[in-house]
């Protein structure tokens, strides 16, 4: 059917009519992604740039130089050493095989190690560097660096490690640092993005963990560009991060030697410390430990060796180990009777070797017992009985509280590990602990430092160094904090009656220095350094009926760990007092023959600077102590010890 011109006319107005509306639509469309267009090209330009440039471009974290740690006079404890380490590129270095080949020809590689680098290898993606050799010995690391061109993959590489020159002298004290662990992370509320670097260390122990925050430092970063796989290409930018503070500390790195020295072999521990400013000259713990083998990663064998050890290496005995303090804790006892006026110094006790309470005899430590004894007597030939009488009147309340205001059963601040409270046990203490009430068999126990009553080293420094100098003193061990002294508040008096002092002192005096006393042997016959002190010895077994009446066995005649505790406190000079010391002997049998010798040393050391002259000692035993001092194993000016391991 033919159409019309009518017809064809409106089929073409028709058409006309929707190609215009879709013509204007697809104008829209046009007009509205060009608009779009510019809007993403233009004015989102530099916002999409930047999205782009976060794609292409990482930041990474540089880890801080960790500050020093210094003895009082500047001398290095714990410092930073060049590390010099072997890296290996899987994805550039083709055979891996081959390329180890060639390194174990210019450096020491064990199959062991091989076979760690290669699952390392296994483990990680191909262009990830991994450790094939750390702390190597500059010969071998300048081999391999000159022989870089042909070891495809291979990166020799320079950085800083933790190094402790003075060895065992600082272990308990500086402690060590080791690589950050997910229970490091979980004790940290906000961690410090740093520690997510991998290897990155912190301080694990003693002042390396405590002062943790001052001596990490602050990261610096670097800017490098990466591929779509994450690969580095190129770095772009490089800003330094911020060192860690410097920490001096205390103590006399010389003195701290001395004394670990002449400590030797024993299981035991020594505190020195200044009576004026408290600060503390030397905090030992013997036997000690290569803090170096835990940065380095310590061998299972090492660690083993260590652990096993029955001297425990590990424990930090001068802060940590809580000991029955013994007779040494007799002028505790006798300063709560004369401040509370049971007693005078002009009283007197007559000891027969022994006393009875109930069905239970307490025995003095001489079987046939001193006789009449007044206070300055009790110490000086250390009479347990007078003790006794003396503590049924004061009572222990009394006692703990006189303790405690000497600086025992209180927790000391100090940067260091596991630092124990003691015990300075009272009434209400054994109701909590134990549920109990307080007997006065426990006033007895507890009158001669026995029983429940547990003090560590550095108590017993402290409490000599109050005794000393009449001053409420608290030990310090940080001398400056990057730079800035840490002040020293003064101490306020204890508030003792000067009489009841004077007469405690009195007796400490006659421990050392009457032919009576129990520790006459290692007095000091320089008149400006006349020492002052009381000895201890503290059981740590029973001794039943049956065996007092046969006779009491010797120490040397039991096993090691059940001999006696050896103490001793002392405070010199005399007259004017300036430094105290503690020293526990673990099992080292009497304080006299052990304890007390080794006191001396050590104050003679510190106050005279230098090794002790034999111009100090008796005369009679000028020939023994020289061969001592020859023989004992002090630190070379290169930080060695003759005879001893760097391992």
């Amino acid at each position: 059917m033919r159409r019309t011109a009518r017809d064809t006319d409106a089929s073409s107005r028709v058409i006309t009519r929707r190609s215009l509306m879709m013509g204007g639509a697809m104008a829209a469309m046009f007009a509205v992604l060009a608009g779009r267009v510019r809007y993403l090209s233009v004015e989102e330009a530099d916002q999409f740039k930047l999205l782009a440039e976060e794609n292409r471009i990482n930041i990474r974290l540089i880890p801080p130089e960790r500050g020093l740690i210094q003895d009082r006079n500047g001398r290095l404890i714990a410092g930073n050493e060049q590390n010099y380490r072997v890296t290996l590129t899987r994805e550039d270095a083709g055979d891996t095989d081959v390329i180890l080949n060639r390194l174990s020809h210019l450096m020491p590689m064990t199959a062991e190690d091989m076979d760690r680098v290669k699952r390392e290898i296994e483990r990680n993606s191909a262009f990830v560097p991994v450790i094939v050799a750390d702390r190597l010995a500059w010969d071998d690391f300048s081999k391999v660096a000159l022989n870089a061109p042909t070891l495809p993959g291979v990166t020799p590489e320079v950085g800083l490690s933790r190094h402790y020159p003075l060895f065992q002298d600082f272990s308990h004290v500086v402690g060590y640092v080791g690589p950050v662990s997910e229970n490091d992370l979980k004790d940290i509320e906000n961690p410090d993005p740093v520690l997510m670097i991998p290897e990155f260390q912190i301080g694990k122990i003693g002042v390396e963990k405590w002062m943790e925050n001052d001596l990490r430092g602050q990261a610096g970063n670097k800017r490098i560009e990466v591929n779509a796989v994450g690969r580095v290409m190129r770095e772009l930018e490089r800003t330094a991060g911020t060192p860690g503070k410097d920490i001096r500390l205390t103590i006399d790195a010389e003195v701290q030697n001395f004394v670990q020295a002449r400590l030797g072999e024993e299981s035991a521990a020594c505190v020195v410390i200044d009576v004026q400013s408290g600060d503390l000259i030397a905090a030992t713990s013997a036997p000690g430990f290569d803090p170096n083998l835990f940065v380095r990663g310590i061998s299972q064998k090492d660690y083993s060796s260590l652990m096993e050890h029955d001297h425990r290496p590990l424990a930090n005995k001068s802060v940590q180990g809580a000991y029955p303090p013994g007779s040494t804790f007799k002028m505790v006892t006798a300063l709560a009777a004369l401040e509370a006026g049971v007693i005078s110094p002009s009283d007197t006790v007559y000891c027969p070797g022994y006393i009875e309470f109930g069905n239970r005899r307490f025995h003095c430590w001489k079987h046939g017992g001193h006789g009449t004894v007044g206070l300055t007597e009790s110490l000086e030939q250390s009479c347990d009985v007078y003790y006794y009488e003396v503590a049924q009147k004061v009572g222990i309340d009394k006692i703990a509280e006189m303790g405690r205001r000497l600086g025992l059963g209180i927790r000391h601040d100090l940067p260091m590990s596991a630092i124990t409270d003691g015990i300075m046990p009272d009434k209400a203490w054994k109701r909590e602990r134990y549920d109990q009430e307080w007997r006065v068999g426990d006033t007895i126990n507890a009158s001669i430092g026995q029983g429940y009553v547990l003090s560590s080293p550095l108590q017993l420094a402290v409490m000599t160094a109050r005794l000393a100098s009449g001053r409420a003193i608290v030990p310090r061990l940080l001398h400056s904090v990057g730079g800035v002294e840490v002040p020293v508040d003064s101490a306020p008096p204890l508030g003792l009656p000067g009489a009841a002092l004077d007469a405690v002192r009195q007796g400490m005096f006659d421990v050392i220095n009457s032919k009576r006393g129990t520790a006459h042997s290692s007095r000091i016959i320089a008149p400006e350094f006349t020492m002052a002190g009381k000895t201890g010895t503290s059981q740590v077994r029973n001794i039943s009926t049956a065996e007092r009446a046969r006779g009491v066995t010797k120490n040397d005649q039991l096993p090691w760990n059940r001999r006696d505790h050896a103490l001793f406190v002392g405070y010199a000079p005399y007259d004017a007092p300036r430094y105290a010391c503690a020293v526990v002997v673990e099992h080292g049998g009497g304080g006299s023959a052990v304890a007390a010798p080794i006191a001396r040393d050590a104050l003679l050391r510190v106050l005279h600077g230098e090794l002790p002259p034999l111009s100090s000692y008796p005369e009679e035993q000028r020939g023994r102590i020289e061969t001592d001092l020859k023989n004992l194993k002090l630190r070379q000016p290169d930080g060695t010890t003759p005879g001893a391991s760097r391992a």
